[in-house]
C-alpha cells in the first residue's frame, strides 16, 4: 500500500493503518552457532523486498550484504572493491517468507554472518516508498544515464556496487550534490574529478550516472541501495519522519550537535572535507547518552573488529539528535561530517500486546541473556529478593545503573547487549534473581538522558501523552530520586529511596508547569537539574489494556482496583502519599494469587516478604485484601483516610 493511501488510513483512524521505523528497519544482535539459525526480527523481508547487512563484531571479518533483489545466498562486501560471491547450499543466507519475518543465516562466508561463538550484528532495511529502495540495472557507459527507482521521493543517499568486476562503492549524499563523490569503501574525502554522477543530482523517480565502470560499466550488472530524507509520512498520524540525510561541521573543538528532530537509533557517519573512515553507531550496541563512555562503532570500509569509545566525551545520543564532544569518531576540529540517521522505534503502545512491552524473568539459564523478555529491553529493574541488597535501576541508554534506595551516582555495566533480554548468564543460576524489563513506547514509557542547566528549563521527551509519574536522579551527582506524579501537582513531590509522603518543602521542584506530552519543565535544584551535571528520567503513562496508573482511597477493607485489564496485573506497585509509606512491588512472577504473595520495598535493602497476602488476582486489575495492613506503618495499603499511588501493568 502507497504512503498516500496509507496516511487516508491512518486520518480515518483505522488502527495499524500507519507505517513506523519499527516495520522498516532493525538491528538485531545474536551469538553466532556456525549452523542455520532463524533470526526473527520483526521485518517482513520475503514479501516485501529489502536488504540485510551483516558485521562480525568480535573478529576481523567482511561486512556482508545481501538483498532481495539480487537473491538469496549473493553477498557482496563493503569493505573491498571485491567482486559478488554465490553462496550455495549450508551457507546462505535466505529470507523468511510465508508470513515468516526475518532471515535465516546458513553457516555464511567467513564468520559475518553465523561464525561460531562469535558476536554478529545484522541490520535490515525493509523496501518502503520514502524510506528505502534497492534497484539493479545493466551498465552501458553512457554518461547521463537516467536510472529509474521507486523510492518516491528524492534520495538522500545512493550507494552503488557494480558486480562482476572489481570496482569501488561510489556513494552520492544530498549535502554534496551530483559533482561531488564518497567511496563506502575507503577513507578518502569527497572528490569532483569522476563525474560518478553526470554532475545530475537525482529526481523523485531517476538518478543519474557517469560512464565509469563503478556505477555505469558496459554490461556489468549494478545494484543500487537508495535512501529517502525527511519524508514526513510515517507514524501514527502520518506525519513524522524517520529518516534523515544531513550535514554538521565540528567547531575549533571539534564539538557539534545536530538536532534531527527526533532520537536516532542508527547513524551511518563520514568526514567529507577530508580523509576519515565511516562509521556505523546504533543504539543497540551502544550509541549512548551524554557523559557516557563505552559507546561502539563498527565500519563498513573495516574488515576490523567493533571499537569501543573510551572517552565519556564522544558521540551521544538525546530526545532530538545527536552530537559529539571532542572525542570519538567525529573527534576532527572544523570539519564538515554527512551522515544518514534513522529514528528510534516509535510504535505507539496500542500496537503491542502487554507481554511484548513488559516481561519479568528469573534466573534459571546459564545462557545469555541472564532475563529473557523476547524484545529490546530499554531499562531494567533487577534484584536477588532472598538477601539483603540493593534493587538496580539500569538503562540501555547509559549502559549504567544506579540504585532506588540510595543517592549514590551510577555506576557498573548492567550489559544490554542483547536484542531479546539484558544482562550476561554466567555458569552458576539463582532462581531468586529476578529482573523487570521494560520495553519504550509512546503511550507507555520512555527514558530521558539530559544535561543540566542551573535553571528553569524545558526539557523535550517522547513519551507521546502527559506522563503520568516520572523518575528523576542525577546520574554523577548524588542526591535523591525525585519523582514526579500528577496526583502531587507541581510542588508535591515523592522520593524513591525513602518512604516519605509528598513534600512541598522545596515547592516548584518541578516549576509551576505540569508536563505535556511532549516536554516536562524542571526547576534550578541540584537534584533534577544543577548546572553541568548529567540526569535520566524515566516517564510513565496509563495505555488502555496494558498499564494504569492512578490513585485510591483506604477504606480498611477489602476493596477491588479496576484498571481495565482483561487477565489481571502482573506488576503493582503501591505508595501511600498523603503520610509515609514504603515503595511496594508485587509481581506474577513471584506470585499474585489467592494467598501469600511476596512483595518488595524498593526503598529498602531487605529481603522480599514472602509470608503475608495483601493483594490478590483481579482479572480487571488487582484486590486489596482484608489482610492488607491499614494500621499507620510504613506498610500500609488500605487505611481509612489515606490516599494511595499504585502502578500496575497487565
Amino acid at each position: 500500500m502507497s504512503n498516500s493511501a496509507l496516511k487516508l488510513l491512518a486520518a480515518s483512524g483505522a488502527k495499524g493503518s500507519a507505517t513506523y521505523v519499527d516495520d522498516l528497519f532493525s538491528t538485531f544482535l545474536y551469538e553466532g552457532t556456525g549452523v542455520n539459525q532463524v533470526i526473527d526480527n520483526g521485518i517482513a523481508l520475503a514479501d516485501e523486498g529489502g536488504l540485510v547487512w551483516f558485521k562480525n563484531r568480535s573478529g576481523g571479518d567482511n561486512n556482508c550484504l545481501y538483498d532481495t533483489e539480487r537473491g538469496a545466498g549473493k553477498v557482496i562486501f563493503s569493505d573491498s572493491t571485491g567482486v559478488q560471491l554465490s553462496a550455495t547450499g549450508a551457507q546462505q543466507v535466505t529470507f523468511r517468507s510465508a508470513g515468516n519475518t526475518g532471515f535465516e543465516t546458513g553457516t555464511g562466508y567467513g564468520g559475518s554472518e553465523n561464525g561460531n561463538g562469535d558476536d554478529i550484528c545484522s541490520w535490515t532495511f525493509r523496501k518502503q516508498e520514502k524510506f528505502f529502495d534497492i534497484v539493479t540495472y545493466t551498465g552501458n557507459a553512457t554518461n547521463g544515464r537516467e536510472i529509474a527507482h521507486n523510492l518516491g521521493s528524492v534520495p538522500g543517499l545512493i550507494i552503488i556496487k557494480e558486480l562482476g568486476t572489481t570496482n569501488y562503492w561510489p556513494v552520492y549524499h544530498r549535502s554534496l550534490g551530483g559533482t561531488k563523490n564518497l567511496y563506502l569503501d575507503n577513507t578518502t574525502a569527497a572528490t569532483t574529478w569522476d563525474g560518478s554522477w553526470n554532475n545530475t543530482a537525482p529526481t523523485s523517480t531517476v538518478f543519474t550516472v557517469g560512464g565509469q565502470n563503478e556505477n555505469n560499466r558496459n554490461g556489468g550488472s549494478h545494484v543500487a541501495y537508495l535512501f529517502a530524507h525527511d519524508e514526513q509520512e510515517f507514524g501514527t498520524g502520518s506525519d513524522e519522519a524517520i529518516i534523515k540525510c544531513g550535514s554538521f561541521t565540528t567547531d575549533s573543538n571539534a564539538v557539534f550537535y545536530e538536532s534531527l528532530g527526533f532520537e536516532p537509533q542508527w547513524v551511518l557517519i563520514k568526514r567529507s572535507s577530508g580523509s576519515g573512515s565511516w562509521n556505523l553507531l546504533d543504539n543497540m550496541r551502544g550509541f549512548l547518552a551524554e557523559g557516557t563512555a563505552g559507546g561502539k562503532y563498527l565500519r563498513p570500509d573495516s574488515a576490523n573488529a567493533e571499537g569501543t569509545l573510551s572517552s565519556a566525551d564522544s558521540e551521544y545520543v538525546n530526545s532530538t539528535g545527536f552530537g559529539g564532544n571532542g572525542n570519538g569518531v567525529t573527534g576532527s576540529a572544523n570539519s564538515t561530517f554527512v551522515y544518514v540517521a534513522i529514528r528510534r522505534p516509535h510504535k505507539p503502545a496500542e500496537e503491542f500486546a502487554a507481554t511484548d512491552l513488559f516481561k519479568q524473568d528469573n534466573d534459571t539459564t546459564t545462557t545469555s541473556p541472564k532475563y529473557v523478555s523476547g524484545f529490546p529491553v530499554d531499562f531494567a529493574l533487577q534484584n536477588t529478593v532472598d538477601e539483603t541488597g540493593y534493587t538496580q535501576l539500569s538503562s540501555r541508554l547509559t549502559g549504567k545503573q544506579m540504585y532506588t534506595p540510595v543517592t549514590d551516582v551510577e555506576e557498573g555495566s548492567p550489559d544490554y547487549d542483547y536484542s531479546t533480554g539484558f544482562k550476561e548468564g554466567g555458569g552458576s543460576t539463582n532462581a531468586d534473581d529476578y529482573g523487570w524489563m521494560w520495553r519504550r513506547a509512546p503511550g507507555f514509557t520512555d527514558v530521558v538522558c539530559y544535561k543540566g542547566t542551573g535553571s528553569s528549563t524545558w526539557f523535550n521527551h517522547n513519551l507521546g501523552v502527559v506522563p503520568e509519574m516520572v523518575w528523576f536522579k542525577g546520574r554523577n551527582i548524588a542526591e535523591h530520586w525525585n519523582v514526579f506524579t500528577t496526583g502531587g501537582g507541581t510542588t508535591g513531590r515523592l522520593q524513591l529511596n525513602d518512604s516519605n509522603e509528598y513534600n512541598t518543602t522545596n515547592q516548584n521542584q518541578f516549576w509551576t508547569n505540569l508536563p505535556t506530552a511532549t516536554q516536562f519543565r524542571l526547576s534550578n535544584s541540584n537534584e533534577i537539574n544543577g548546572s553541568g551535571y548529567n540526569y535520566i528520567a524515566y516517564l510513565f503513562a496509563s495505555a488502555d489494556g496494558i498499564s494504569k496508573l492512578g490513585t485510591y482511597a483506604g477504606t480498611g477493607s477489602a476493596q477491588n482496583i479496576d484498571c481495565g485489564f482483561s487477565a489481571g496485573a502482573r506488576f503493582v506497585l503501591i505508595k501511600r502519599v498523603n503520610q509515609a509509606g514504603f515503595w511496594m512491588v508485587w509481581d506474577s512472577a513471584r506470585g499474585i494469587v489467592a494467598g501469600n504473595d511476596p512483595f518488595l520495598a524498593l526503598n529498602r535493602t531487605a529481603a522480599h516478604i514472602t509470608n503475608t497476602d495483601y493483594i490478590d488476582p483481579l482479572a480487571s486489575g488487582f484486590t486489596i485484601t482484608s489482610s492488607a495492613p491499614t494500621d499507620n506503618s510504613d506498610y500500609t495499603m488500605n487505611k481509612s483516610g489515606s490516599t494511595y499511588f499504585f502502578y500496575a501493568i497487565a
